[in-house]
């Protein structure tokens, strides 16, 4: 497999975090936007960029979807999913109806052209992920999986909590 290396206008994290060893919070940023470079670089070609890709996998195996509910999925705000779906649908790669069942939701489906994606996204997820934990053992890797979701845990329970240490 041959799997682009990050763009060179990417930070590198060894650069950025070089100064400040021992502490977690500015390296999850730092992962993240290494994390989607690395994804803009592997969907090149696709005609989707990076966060797009995650929709057709959504909607692929699923019925229709609300708007609304992609939204609340993808935890951004309604305007940045709009104007995703918009790209996306003049692109031929999804379609926005109205609901016969209620007028006011706008449902989203995959065009033919867009289910036509859904093999290469699924290869650009297999490859993205083989490059993020690429020298991981899989015992490693399952123990990253288990943390990374007791951290977004951690954060997602303490959004409402209105105790702050002193």
């Amino acid at each position: 497999m041959n799997i682009p290396k990050a763009p060179p206008t990417t930070t590198r994290p060894a650069d950025f975090t070089a100064e400040i060893d021992g502490v977690i919070s500015p390296l999850i940023p730092t992962l993240a936007r290494a994390h989607r470079a690395m994804s803009q670089e592997l969907l090149r070609g696709t005609g989707l960029s990076a966060g797009q890709e995650l929709l057709i996998m959504r909607l692929f195996d699923g019925p229709p979807q609300s708007q609304a509910e992609l939204t609340r999925w993808l935890g951004v705000e309604p305007p940045t999913t709009a104007k995703m779906l918009a790209r996306m649908e003049k692109a031929g790669v999804v379609e926005r109806v109205r609901s016969e069942k209620d007028r006011r939701l706008t449902l989203v489906s995959l065009t033919p052209a867009g289910r036509a994606l859904h093999e290469r996204v699924s290869s650009v997820w297999d490859d993205l992920e083989n490059v993020t934990t690429a020298g991981l053992s899989d015992s490693e890797v399952q123990q990253l999986e288990s943390l990374l979701r007791r951290l977004i845990s951690n954060l997602l329970d303490d959004q409402g909590s209105p105790d702050v240490p002193s």
